[in-house]
Protein backbone atom coordinates (compact mmCIF):
# COMPACT_ATOMS: atom_id res chain seq x y z
CA UNK A 1 0.00 0.00 0.00
CA UNK A 2 3.05 2.47 0.73
CA UNK A 3 3.94 1.83 -2.63
CA UNK A 4 1.15 2.17 -4.21
CA UNK A 5 0.24 5.52 -2.31
CA UNK A 6 3.38 6.77 -3.22
CA UNK A 7 2.98 5.74 -7.31
CA UNK A 8 -0.73 7.33 -7.44
CA UNK A 9 0.44 10.53 -6.18
CA UNK A 10 3.66 10.33 -8.48
CA UNK A 11 1.10 9.59 -11.41
CA UNK A 12 -1.23 12.13 -10.12
CA UNK A 13 1.64 15.15 -9.99
CA UNK A 14 2.66 14.08 -13.41
CA UNK A 15 -0.98 14.62 -14.81
CA UNK A 16 -1.33 10.60 -15.73
CA UNK A 17 -3.68 10.23 -13.29
CA UNK A 18 -6.54 12.28 -11.81
CA UNK A 19 -6.84 12.95 -8.56
CA UNK A 20 -9.84 10.82 -6.76
CA UNK A 21 -12.92 12.16 -6.85
CA UNK A 22 -14.25 14.43 -3.82
CA UNK A 23 -17.44 12.83 -1.78
CA UNK A 24 -19.27 16.07 -2.31
CA UNK A 25 -19.01 15.81 -6.40
CA UNK A 26 -20.01 11.82 -5.84
CA UNK A 27 -22.81 12.75 -3.84
CA UNK A 28 -23.86 15.48 -6.92
CA UNK A 29 -23.48 13.37 -9.49
CA UNK A 30 -25.65 10.27 -8.15
CA UNK A 31 -24.47 6.89 -7.48
CA UNK A 32 -24.51 5.44 -10.66
CA UNK A 33 -22.31 8.27 -12.14
CA UNK A 34 -20.14 8.27 -9.49
CA UNK A 35 -19.33 4.45 -10.13
CA UNK A 36 -18.84 5.17 -13.99
CA UNK A 37 -16.63 7.88 -13.12
CA UNK A 38 -14.64 5.78 -10.76
CA UNK A 39 -14.71 3.65 -13.60
CA UNK A 40 -12.52 6.27 -15.37
CA UNK A 41 -15.55 7.91 -17.18
CA UNK A 42 -15.18 10.76 -15.81
CA UNK A 43 -15.54 12.74 -18.80
CA UNK A 44 -18.50 10.36 -20.13
CA UNK A 45 -20.22 12.01 -17.04
CA UNK A 46 -19.21 15.29 -17.56
CA UNK A 47 -20.52 15.30 -21.08
CA UNK A 48 -23.87 14.12 -19.45
CA UNK A 49 -23.54 16.83 -16.82
CA UNK A 50 -23.04 19.39 -19.68
CA UNK A 51 -26.35 18.18 -21.42
CA UNK A 52 -28.16 18.79 -18.21
CA UNK A 53 -26.62 22.32 -17.54
CA UNK A 54 -27.82 23.26 -21.03
CA UNK A 55 -31.31 22.56 -19.68
CA UNK A 56 -30.56 24.97 -16.89
CA UNK A 57 -30.02 27.75 -19.36
CA UNK A 58 -32.92 27.30 -21.14
CA UNK A 59 -35.20 27.42 -18.14
CA UNK A 60 -32.71 30.51 -16.85
CA UNK A 61 -31.89 28.59 -13.35
CA UNK A 62 -28.66 30.24 -13.32
CA UNK A 63 -28.17 28.92 -9.51
CA UNK A 64 -28.30 25.73 -10.28
CA UNK A 65 -26.66 26.35 -13.86
CA UNK A 66 -23.29 27.62 -11.97
CA UNK A 67 -23.63 24.70 -9.77
CA UNK A 68 -23.47 21.66 -12.20
CA UNK A 69 -20.80 23.44 -14.16
CA UNK A 70 -18.27 23.39 -10.72
CA UNK A 71 -19.37 19.26 -10.46
CA UNK A 72 -18.11 19.30 -14.56
CA UNK A 73 -15.22 20.82 -13.97
CA UNK A 74 -14.48 18.77 -11.06
CA UNK A 75 -14.59 15.97 -13.08
CA UNK A 76 -13.17 17.41 -16.35
CA UNK A 77 -10.24 20.04 -15.11
CA UNK A 78 -8.14 19.75 -18.20
CA UNK A 79 -11.04 20.43 -20.64
CA UNK A 80 -11.05 24.12 -21.68
CA UNK A 81 -14.45 24.27 -22.86
CA UNK A 82 -16.46 23.31 -19.91
CA UNK A 83 -14.40 26.49 -17.89
CA UNK A 84 -14.90 29.15 -21.12
CA UNK A 85 -18.60 28.31 -21.32
CA UNK A 86 -19.38 28.07 -17.27
CA UNK A 87 -17.34 31.81 -17.36
CA UNK A 88 -19.70 33.20 -19.65
CA UNK A 89 -23.13 31.76 -18.84
CA UNK A 90 -22.39 33.45 -15.74
CA UNK A 91 -20.70 36.87 -16.67
CA UNK A 92 -22.59 37.24 -19.65
CA UNK A 93 -26.05 35.17 -20.31
CA UNK A 94 -26.71 35.41 -16.38
CA UNK A 95 -25.46 38.83 -16.18
CA UNK A 96 -28.09 40.42 -18.73
CA UNK A 97 -30.75 38.43 -17.23
CA UNK A 98 -30.44 39.93 -14.20
CA UNK A 99 -29.52 43.29 -15.82
CA UNK A 100 -33.19 43.24 -17.15
CA UNK A 101 -35.16 41.15 -14.78
CA UNK A 102 -38.15 43.60 -13.88
CA UNK A 103 -39.10 41.58 -11.16
CA UNK A 104 -35.81 42.84 -9.31
CA UNK A 105 -35.62 46.58 -7.73
CA UNK A 106 -33.01 48.43 -9.15
CA UNK A 107 -30.02 48.00 -6.67
CA UNK A 108 -30.91 44.48 -6.56
CA UNK A 109 -30.33 44.19 -10.04
CA UNK A 110 -27.36 45.84 -9.95
CA UNK A 111 -25.62 43.62 -7.41
CA UNK A 112 -26.75 40.57 -9.09
CA UNK A 113 -25.91 41.86 -12.28
CA UNK A 114 -22.30 42.71 -11.03
CA UNK A 115 -22.10 39.29 -8.65
CA UNK A 116 -22.67 37.27 -12.08
CA UNK A 117 -20.07 39.06 -13.73
CA UNK A 118 -17.77 38.55 -10.78
CA UNK A 119 -18.32 34.99 -10.88
CA UNK A 120 -17.54 34.29 -14.31
CA UNK A 121 -14.08 36.00 -13.97
CA UNK A 122 -13.34 33.90 -10.75
CA UNK A 123 -14.59 30.65 -12.50
CA UNK A 124 -12.49 31.30 -15.33
CA UNK A 125 -9.73 32.29 -13.45
CA UNK A 126 -9.51 28.97 -11.41
CA UNK A 127 -9.77 27.54 -14.78
CA UNK A 128 -6.23 29.06 -15.75
CA UNK A 129 -5.15 27.93 -12.86
CA UNK A 130 -5.76 24.40 -13.45
CA UNK A 131 -4.61 24.90 -16.84
CA UNK A 132 -1.68 27.59 -16.66
CA UNK A 133 -0.78 27.29 -19.93
CA UNK A 134 -3.55 27.11 -22.40
CA UNK A 135 -3.41 30.19 -24.35
CA UNK A 136 -7.41 30.00 -25.46
CA UNK A 137 -8.92 30.05 -21.26
CA UNK A 138 -6.31 33.35 -21.22
CA UNK A 139 -7.49 34.99 -24.44
CA UNK A 140 -10.94 34.56 -23.21
CA UNK A 141 -10.16 36.41 -19.64
CA UNK A 142 -8.26 38.94 -21.46
CA UNK A 143 -11.54 39.93 -23.56
CA UNK A 144 -13.88 39.58 -20.29
CA UNK A 145 -11.52 42.32 -18.25
CA UNK A 146 -11.33 44.60 -21.20
CA UNK A 147 -15.01 44.88 -22.54
CA UNK A 148 -16.45 48.19 -21.78
CA UNK A 149 -19.69 47.02 -21.03
CA UNK A 150 -18.67 45.33 -17.70
CA UNK A 151 -16.08 48.24 -16.53
CA UNK A 152 -18.70 49.54 -13.94
CA UNK A 153 -18.72 45.58 -12.43
CA UNK A 154 -15.01 45.33 -11.73
CA UNK A 155 -15.41 49.47 -10.53
CA UNK A 156 -11.47 50.87 -11.89
CA UNK A 157 -11.36 50.46 -15.44
CA UNK A 158 -7.09 50.89 -15.58
CA UNK A 159 -6.86 48.26 -13.12
CA UNK A 160 -9.25 46.33 -15.32
CA UNK A 161 -7.19 47.09 -18.60
CA UNK A 162 -3.84 45.81 -17.12
CA UNK A 163 -5.16 42.74 -16.17
CA UNK A 164 -6.44 42.34 -19.56
CA UNK A 165 -3.19 43.05 -21.02
CA UNK A 166 -1.37 40.91 -18.77
CA UNK A 167 -3.64 38.22 -19.58
CA UNK A 168 -3.13 38.56 -23.11
CA UNK A 169 0.71 38.88 -22.94
CA UNK A 170 0.58 34.93 -20.81
CA UNK A 171 -1.41 33.55 -23.70
CA UNK A 172 0.85 34.92 -26.82
CA UNK A 173 3.93 34.18 -24.71
CA UNK A 174 2.07 30.52 -24.76
CA UNK A 175 3.69 29.93 -28.29
CA UNK A 176 0.02 28.49 -29.41
CA UNK A 177 -2.02 31.62 -29.22
CA UNK A 178 -4.39 32.94 -32.46
CA UNK A 179 -1.92 36.35 -34.00
CA UNK A 180 -4.79 38.62 -32.72
CA UNK A 181 -4.10 38.19 -29.49
CA UNK A 182 -0.83 40.03 -29.24
CA UNK A 183 -2.18 42.84 -31.09
CA UNK A 184 -5.17 42.64 -27.91
CA UNK A 185 -2.48 42.76 -25.54
CA UNK A 186 -1.60 45.88 -27.15
CA UNK A 187 -5.34 47.35 -27.48
CA UNK A 188 -5.08 46.72 -23.47
CA UNK A 189 -1.93 48.28 -22.73
CA UNK A 190 -2.40 51.06 -24.66
CA UNK A 191 -5.39 52.27 -22.45
CA UNK A 192 -3.45 52.30 -19.06
CA UNK A 193 -2.10 55.68 -17.74
CA UNK A 194 1.77 55.22 -17.28
CA UNK A 195 2.41 52.12 -19.35
CA UNK A 196 2.81 54.26 -22.80
CA UNK A 197 6.14 53.64 -23.28
CA UNK A 198 5.79 50.15 -22.70
CA UNK A 199 2.83 50.27 -24.86
CA UNK A 200 4.74 51.98 -27.78
CA UNK A 201 7.68 49.45 -27.80
CA UNK A 202 4.67 46.80 -28.37
CA UNK A 203 3.34 48.60 -30.78
CA UNK A 204 6.32 49.56 -32.92
CA UNK A 205 7.46 45.73 -32.64
CA UNK A 206 4.18 44.42 -34.19
CA UNK A 207 4.29 46.88 -36.85
CA UNK A 208 7.08 45.24 -38.37
CA UNK A 209 4.99 42.78 -39.53
CA UNK A 210 2.86 43.97 -42.24
CA UNK A 211 -0.06 41.43 -41.00
CA UNK A 212 -0.55 43.30 -37.62
CA UNK A 213 -1.13 46.46 -39.62
CA UNK A 214 -4.54 46.94 -38.57
CA UNK A 215 -6.34 50.48 -38.20
CA UNK A 216 -6.84 50.49 -34.71
CA UNK A 217 -2.96 49.64 -34.25
CA UNK A 218 -1.84 52.19 -36.59
CA UNK A 219 -3.73 54.77 -34.81
CA UNK A 220 -1.95 53.39 -31.83
CA UNK A 221 1.11 53.96 -33.36
CA UNK A 222 0.54 57.18 -33.62
CA UNK A 223 -1.17 58.53 -30.78
CA UNK A 224 1.77 56.65 -28.64
CA UNK A 225 4.60 58.62 -31.31
CA UNK A 226 3.05 61.78 -30.70
CA UNK A 227 2.98 60.78 -26.84
CA UNK A 228 6.57 60.27 -26.68
CA UNK A 229 7.54 62.95 -28.62
CA UNK A 230 5.48 66.30 -28.46
CA UNK A 231 7.12 68.02 -30.90
CA UNK A 232 7.06 65.66 -33.63
CA UNK A 233 5.26 66.83 -37.12
CA UNK A 234 2.31 64.85 -35.92
CA UNK A 235 -0.01 65.53 -39.53
CA UNK A 236 3.36 64.45 -41.43
CA UNK A 237 3.68 61.07 -39.37
CA UNK A 238 -0.41 60.80 -39.88
CA UNK A 239 0.21 61.17 -43.63
CA UNK A 240 3.37 58.59 -43.31
CA UNK A 241 1.17 56.06 -41.60
CA UNK A 242 -2.20 56.27 -42.87
CA UNK A 243 -0.53 57.02 -47.09
CA UNK A 244 -3.25 60.32 -47.68
CA UNK A 245 -4.28 63.01 -45.64
CA UNK A 246 -7.55 61.56 -46.74
CA UNK A 247 -6.85 58.24 -45.06
CA UNK A 248 -5.33 59.96 -42.06
CA UNK A 249 -8.55 61.86 -41.66
CA UNK A 250 -10.83 58.80 -42.17
CA UNK A 251 -8.76 56.99 -39.67
CA UNK A 252 -8.51 59.43 -37.00
CA UNK A 253 -12.28 61.16 -36.84
CA UNK A 254 -13.46 57.29 -36.42
CA UNK A 255 -11.00 57.02 -33.98
CA UNK A 256 -12.17 60.78 -32.28
CA UNK A 257 -15.72 59.21 -32.00
CA UNK A 258 -14.81 55.72 -30.24
CA UNK A 259 -14.94 57.61 -26.59
CA UNK A 260 -16.79 54.87 -25.05
CA UNK A 261 -13.43 52.62 -25.56
CA UNK A 262 -11.02 54.51 -23.69
CA UNK A 263 -8.78 54.47 -25.62
CA UNK A 264 -5.87 57.35 -25.83
CA UNK A 265 -6.30 60.94 -27.77
CA UNK A 266 -3.14 62.16 -27.66
CA UNK A 267 -2.94 64.90 -30.43
CA UNK A 268 -5.56 63.46 -32.33
CA UNK A 269 -7.41 66.85 -32.61
CA UNK A 270 -5.42 69.13 -33.17
CA UNK A 271 -4.22 66.62 -36.15
CA UNK A 272 -7.45 66.33 -37.33
CA UNK A 273 -7.33 70.34 -37.36
CA UNK A 274 -4.73 70.51 -39.51
CA UNK A 275 -5.72 67.44 -42.09
CA UNK A 276 -8.88 69.26 -42.14
CA UNK A 277 -7.26 72.71 -42.98
CA UNK A 278 -5.22 70.96 -45.49
CA UNK A 279 -8.42 68.91 -47.44
CA UNK A 280 -10.43 72.42 -47.63
CA UNK A 281 -13.21 70.84 -45.25
CA UNK A 282 -14.92 74.05 -43.68
CA UNK A 283 -15.65 74.17 -40.00
CA UNK A 284 -19.25 73.63 -39.82
CA UNK A 285 -18.78 69.98 -41.60
CA UNK A 286 -15.50 69.47 -38.92
CA UNK A 287 -15.93 66.25 -37.31
CA UNK A 288 -14.89 68.16 -34.53
CA UNK A 289 -17.98 69.59 -34.40
CA UNK A 290 -19.50 66.75 -34.23
CA UNK A 291 -21.38 65.41 -31.34
CA UNK A 292 -19.42 62.62 -29.58
CA UNK A 293 -21.51 59.09 -29.98
CA UNK A 294 -22.16 58.50 -25.73
CA UNK A 295 -21.13 55.12 -24.93
CA UNK A 296 -23.65 52.70 -23.26
CA UNK A 297 -23.53 52.39 -19.90
CA UNK A 298 -25.24 49.74 -17.68
CA UNK A 299 -25.22 51.77 -14.85
CA UNK A 300 -27.84 53.74 -16.59
CA UNK A 301 -30.39 50.71 -16.37
CA UNK A 302 -30.05 50.42 -12.48
CA UNK A 303 -31.48 54.62 -12.04
CA UNK A 304 -35.26 54.43 -10.96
Amino acid sequence: MPYENHLAKELQTLGLTPPPIEIGTRDKIGQTSSAVALGGLRTLVATFMNLRAFSYFQEQRWDELADTFETIVDLAPHTRYYWETGSWHSAYNAASYYMNDSKLSPLRRREAWRASIMKGRSFLERGIINNPNDWSLLATLGFLLSDTNKFPAFRDPDKSFAAAAEAYRRSADTGNAMPYVRRAQLYSLARVPGKEKEALTLARSLYAGKQNRTPTLLILLFILDVFENPNLDATARAIEIFGTPEKAYEALSGHWQRIGERFPVYGVASTLEALEKTLNIPKEKSILSEPLRQPFNPEDLFVK
